[in-house]
């Protein structure tokens, strides 16, 4: 289950077990609501808890790093696996994206 906190102006965001198509759209709405009602300045991914992310989950990323760059911010993307490391390499969000890993 995807979890969403602000803490002073972060926007923390758990990611599941899984990101898909099925649940890139409620995550990306969500964020996106946070983002517009909330003082966040910076969005990390908690990918503590993935196993398994698709072409969306970049997307999710990608999206969050356009709105939050506008405005000075930076992405984070945390916990990640290898897997989840090598996409946001094979994407070039690696990049974008300050990484931390497992």
């Amino acid at each position: 289950m995807e979890e969403f906190q602000v803490i002073e102006n972060c926007l923390m965001i758990k990611l599941p077990e899984e990101v898909d198509h099925h649940r890139a759209g409620y995550i990306s709405e969500r964020a996106d609501c946070f983002i517009a009602q909330s003082a966040v300045e910076h969005v990390v991914f908690d990918f503590e808890d993935t196993q398994f992310m698709d072409s969306s989950g970049i997307g999710i990323i990608a999206g969050r790093y356009k709105q939050i760059s506008c405005l000075g911010g930076k992405v984070y993307a945390i916990h990640a696996n290898p897997q989840i490391l090598r996409m946001l390499t094979l994407s070039g969000l690696n990049k974008l994206v300050i990484c931390d890993y497992k």
